[in-house]
């Protein structure tokens, strides 16, 4: 399955990224080798392996789930430039205009 230039300029659009035509064809040209290499994946026979979630015996350690007293929150308004009804106030960060 061949990817095309249009998929990629597509893909990309979506994340609102911008490609020069020199770039688009670079990516195209790496993205067809990626799908090329999972498809050779595909045809590997996987008859009777079993299905593995780690390669380890150890098991997760973990420290026991006991409640401490957290800073008191006046103290922490101390540090921060700007804040509303007990509330950090930052600027926004993700643009949804489709300008961005």
């Amino acid at each position: 399955m061949a990817i095309t230039a249009n998929e990629v300029e597509h893909v990309a659009s979506l994340a609102k990224l911008k490609f020069t035509d020199e770039e688009l064809q670079k990516f195209t040209g790496q993205m067809d080798a990626i799908i090329d290499m999972v498809e050779q994946l595909q045809e590997v026979d996987t008859t009777g392996v079993p299905v593995t979630s780690t390669v380890t015996d150890a098991t997760n350690v973990m420290r026991e789930d006991v409640a401490v007293k957290g800073t008191d929150r006046d103290l922490l308004m101390e540090n921060v430039p700007e804040h509303q009804d007990g509330l950090i106030k930052v600027p926004a960060i993700i643009d949804e205009s489709e300008e961005a």
